[in-house]
C-alpha cells in the first residue's frame, strides 16, 4: 500500500514540476513586433507577428508590405526559443528577455559556415511601424511612384560573370508605389526580383528594407534636383552594391528567354542525377517517355527559386493528369548527398512537391552548365526548361519574377500556360510504336500456342 502511495505522491509532484516549468518558460506576448538586425553599423528594421501563447501551435509571420511568410515556433529552453526559416537553411534564435523585449541572431545552419554570417538583433512588442515612429516623420519632397531604370555602378559582386551577364545584372528595374511617406515596392534584374520592400520616404532621402527568410536587405538613397536616384543596395550576406536611375515608364530587362541557351546545334539536354532515395533518375527513362517534361534549376537557398516553386508545385499537381511531368534539379550550398537528403526532403515536404527532385551538385553556375549535358550556358538559378514530347528542349526561362512584379509576373503566367497548351495538345510521337509493340505482343503470343 505505502509503496503505491509513494509513487502516486512522485508523480503529482513530477506533475506539479511540470506545470511550474511550463508556467515559468517564457513567450514574447502576441501582436506585432518590430526587430532590429545590426548589420556593418547599420541597422536592418523587420516586422513580424506573433500568434499564440506558447511554442506549440504558435504561429511567426514575417510582414512586408502586403506580403506574409509565416513560420512555425521551436522551444530550445525555458527562455529561449528557434524560428526555422521554412526551406532556407537558417533560423532566427532568440532569448524572451521578458513578454515585451527580444534579444537574439539570424543564424546560418550551412555546416562548412560554422556560423560565420549570423546577424544579431533585438526586437520590442507593440510597434508597428518600420523606420520611423508615426508623427516623426519628416515631409516627403519626392514621389517616387512609377517604372525607374536603375543600373548599378559596383562590379565587385560581378567579377565572377561573363560580359554579357554584368551588363544584364547591372541593368534593374524598379517599381514602386508611394503613399505620403509610405514607399513600397520592387526591384526587378534579369534574373529575379528584391521581393517586396517596404520604407519611407523622408525630404528627399528614401529608406526600404526586406526580410523573409533569407538574409535581410537594406536599400537607401537620394533624389537629386533632376529627379535621378543614387543609392546603395546590400544586405547581411551579399555585398554592398552601388546604384543610380531615372525615372523611365518605358524601361525594360533584359529578355528572361534568351540568356541561358543550349550549345550549337543541340536540340536536347540530359542528365542523370539521384533522386532523394539515391535511384539514379535521367530524361531517358521511360516515366519522361511522349511526356511534356519541365525541368526546373534550383537551390533552396534561393528565394527566387523558392517563389517560383510556390508557382510550380500547385500547378504541377493540378495538370499532372495532362501528361505532363517535372523534375528539379538541386545544386545546393554543400556538396554532400546527405546534406542535399535533408534540405530537399524538408522543401518537399513544404511545398508538397509531387515530381521528382534531384541531387546535381554544389551551387555554382559553371558546375550546372557542365552536368547538365546540352547546355552551354546556365546564365542563373533559377532556370526553367520546357521540353516538348519528343524530348526536344522548346523554351527556356532564366530568372523568375514573383508575384509583386505584377505586370511581369502576369506575362510569365499567360506565356507559360500557352506553352503548355501547346505542346500538350501535340501528339505522343511514341503512342503508335506502343500500340504496334502491343500488336507485336500479341502475335507472338498467338504463334507460341
Amino acid at each position: 500500500m505505502r509503496p503505491t502511495f509513494l509513487r502516486l505522491g512522485a508523480l503529482v509532484l513530477s506533475m506539479a514540476a511540470a506545470a511550474a516549468a511550463h508556467a515559468a518558460a517564457k513567450f514574447p506576448q502576441e501582436g506585432i513586433w518590430r526587430g532590429e538586425f545590426s548589420v556593418d553599423g547599420d541597422t536592418i528594421p523587420f516586422n513580424f507577428e506573433v500568434q499564440g501563447k506558447d511554442a506549440a501551435g504558435a504561429r511567426f509571420t514575417l510582414l512586408n508590405g502586403s506580403r506574409r511568410d509565416n513560420f512555425v515556433v521551436e522551444r530550445v529552453s525555458e527562455d529561449t526559443l528557434s524560428v526555422p526559416m521554412n526551406t532556407y537553411d537558417a533560423a532566427l534564435v532568440f532569448t524572451v528577455v521578458d513578454g515585451k523585449t527580444l534579444r537574439g541572431e539570424y543564424r546560418d545552419l550551412v555546416p562548412s559556415r560554422n556560423g560565420a554570417r549570423n546577424i544579431p538583433f533585438t526586437a520590442e512588442h507593440g510597434k508597428s511601424w518600420r523606420f520611423v515612429e508615426p508623427g516623426k516623420a519628416q515631409p516627403a519632397e519626392v514621389d517616387l511612384s512609377g517604372k525607374w531604370a536603375l543600373r548599378q555602378s559596383d562590379q565587385a559582386r560581378l567579377r565572377d560573370d561573363n560580359e554579357n551577364e554584368r551588363d544584364n545584372r547591372r541593368n534593374q528595374v524598379g517599381v514602386f508605389k508611394q503613399q505620403g511617406n509610405e514607399l513600397t515596392g520592387v526591384i526587378m534584374t534579369a534574373v529575379g526580383d528584391t521581393r517586396e520592400l517596404q520604407g519611407i520616404v523622408q525630404g528627399n532621402r528614401f529608406v526600404l528594407s526586406h526580410f523573409s527568410g533569407p538574409s535581410p536587405r537594406l536599400i537607401k538613397g537620394t533624389v537629386d534636383e533632376d529627379g535621378n536616384l543614387q543609392g546603395v543596395n546590400g544586405s547581411g550576406i551579399y555585398n554592398v552594391v552601388r546604384f543610380e536611375g531615372r525615372r523611365d515608364p518605358n524601361a525594360e530587362l533584359a529578355d528572361p528567354y534568351q540568356l541561358t541557351f543550349l550549345k550549337d546545334g543541340q536540340k536536347t539536354i540530359d542528365f542523370t542525377f539521384p533522386d532523394l532515395q539515391g535511384r539514379p533518375v535521367s530524361l531517358r527513362d521511360d516515366k519522361y517517355r511522349g511526356k511534356v517534361v519541365i525541368v526546373e534549376v534550383i537551390g533552396t537557398w534561393c528565394p527566387n527559386c523558392t517563389d517560383q516553386t510556390y508557382f510550380l508545385a500547385p500547378w504541377f499537381r493540378q495538370n499532372r493528369h495532362r501528361g505532363v511531368e517535372a523534375v528539379a534539379v538541386a545544386f545546393e550550398q554543400e556538396d554532400s548527398f546527405e546534406y542535399f537528403q535533408k534540405v530537399l526532403g524538408k522543401f518537399k515536404q513544404y511545398f508538397d512537391i509531387q515530381y521528382d527532385i534531384v541531387f546535381g551538385g554544389i551551387a555554382d553556375k559553371k558546375v550546372a552548365t557542365e552536368k547538365l549535358q546540352g547546355v552551354n550556358y546556365l546564365a542563373a538559378f533559377p532556370t526553367t526548361f520546357i521540353i516538348d514530347r519528343k524530348g526536344e528542349v522548346r523554351e527556356i526561362y532564366t530568372g523568375y519574377t514573383g508575384t509583386v512584379t505584377g505586370e511581369y509576373y502576369e506575362q510569365y503566367v499567360a506565356r507559360f500556360n500557352a506553352l503548355m497548351d501547346e505542346l500538350l495538345a501535340e501528339p505522343d510521337p511514341y503512342a503508335r510504336t506502343a500500340q504496334d509493340q502491343a500488336e507485336a505482343d500479341r502475335a507472338q503470343l498467338v504463334a507460341a500456342h
